[in-house]
């Protein structure tokens, strides 16, 4: 290859969503220049070998910042239990601490083929900014790498917990790029609701609120979000996490619930590990999944929809290795999703959160960055079934990870 070559890399025979047959991706100044059958040679190629090319999983919703946390009472005492245990821990945080469990967890998503990221951070008097300076000093670390959102919130409530709100607004005048909420964990609901869009109007933000977390279908906040969402015009600004009670809804209730959050453009993000992990624990049989059914929230409603991680190794979920993928089929298992069904699927982990993120340079088009990576699977149904692993990453047109293949050793 020469310094005249066209492009910095051409990746060839890939496999590429909705596009038949096998492609070459030329890449150039770190964004895609070219996709076609055939393209001239580059200075660096890599064969695909008729495998699937993504841009990337897209996790919207994992909190780094209480990650790795094995030894905290992991399951005792359900939801109440967990955010318990957390709030004593995160008294002794450090910087240090938050910055060692959060990039260990960062890493394992990076090589997984996760290329982007919005990471959830507890701010208020018990840990203050320390978990924050930690997670914006991850962000620059592993920009080579994924692009990480940081959304601060308020787990222990706001309006029953003074000081929470000024050091909300400090971590959002120091960088944070979007705000949260737990309405479910102050004495006060609606007011939270209420102050945190005011907050997010005031400052131009988005909004991403944890919401609904329980099996009981009456008493659900999601309308109040709605209500707010249009009041305030910040339709498709706004995201829930969990909002398990559409699970338990009958289909009139859900219909109707669904209705609402498609004509307030508010987005709903499932957690499949933590939802099925402290949902239902009070039920010795017949237990419920308590997961939200959002691939039918996305596919029959017009919902903006997602999943993601959540937690990982930590009181609210002791298992995960920040495989999307893995999230995604434990999914498919646990809502009975067809196969003829696993594509879209793979959509709520790649292009649906992409969208719900407001990421406008995301996919595999020409002019977008060269974020590529490249799964062990022939398409998205083997993809998804397989849990097939990611076998190298392109960040902007330069390689992240490589994974060896596995080779069987004959006798």
């Amino acid at each position: 290859m020469t310094d005249t070559a066209p492009f910095d890399l051409v990746l060839r025979r890939a496999a590429l969503t909705g596009r038949p047959g096998l492609h070459a991706v030329g890449v150039k100044d770190g964004r895609i220049a070219a996709i076609g059958a055939e393209l001239p040679a580059g200075r660096a190629e890599e064969d695909a070998g008729g495998r699937l090319v993504i841009p990337g999983f897209v996790d919207s919703h994992v909190h780094l910042d209480k990650s790795c946390l094995m030894g905290c009472a992991c399951g005792a005492g359900g939801l109440k239990g967990a955010i318990a245990a957390v709030a004593a821990a995160k008294r002794g945080f450090t910087v240090e601490d938050v910055r060692t469990r959060g990039a260990g967890t960062l890493e394992r998503a990076i090589l997984h083929g996760t290329t982007h990221m919005r990471t959830h951070l507890e701010v208020d008097p018990r840990v203050e900014l320390r978990s924050f300076e930690a997670i914006m000093a991850l962000k620059r670390d592993y920009a080579f790498a994924i692009d990480l959102s940081v959304c601060v919130f308020p787990q222990e409530g706001l309006t029953n917990d003074p000081g929470t709100e000024a050091l909300l607004l400090r971590a959002l005048d120091a960088g944070a790029d979007l705000l949260g909420g737990c309405p479910y964990t102050d004495t006060d609901p609606h007011a939270q609701i209420e102050r945190l869009f005011a907050i997010a109007q005031e400052r131009d933000l988005d909004l991403d609120f944890h919401l609904d977390f329980d099996i009981d279908p009456q008493g659900a906040l999601l309308f109040e979000i709605c209500r707010q969402s249009e009041r305030r015009g910040r339709q498709g600004r706004v995201a829930i996490g969990h909002a398990t009670k559409l699970s338990a809804m009958d289909e009139t209730s859900f219909a109707q619930a669904a209705r609402c959050l498609a004509e307030a453009g508010v987005a709903v993000t499932a957690l499949p590990a933590t939802d099925l992990y402290l949902n239902g624990r009070e039920r010795r049989f017949d237990t419920p999944r308590g997961i939200a059914p959002v691939h039918r929230l996305a596919a029959g409603h017009g919902v903006l929809a997602s999943l993601a991680t959540n937690n990982v190794l930590n009181p609210f979920t002791p298992f995960g290795d920040g495989s999307l993928l893995r999230i995604a089929n434990l999914y498919a298992n646990a809502l009975h999703v067809e196969p003829d069904e696993f594509p879209r699927c793979l959509d709520l982990v790649t292009r649906l959160p992409a969208r719900l993120m407001g990421l406008a340079d995301y996919g595999i088009d020409i002019g977008k960055p060269a974020d590529l990576v490249l799964l062990d699977a022939p398409d998205e149904t083997a993809a998804l079934a397989t849990i097939a692993p990611a076998l190298l990453a392109y960040k902007r047109g330069r390689l992240s990870f490589r994974r060896q293949i596995p080779a069987l050793l004959h006798p």
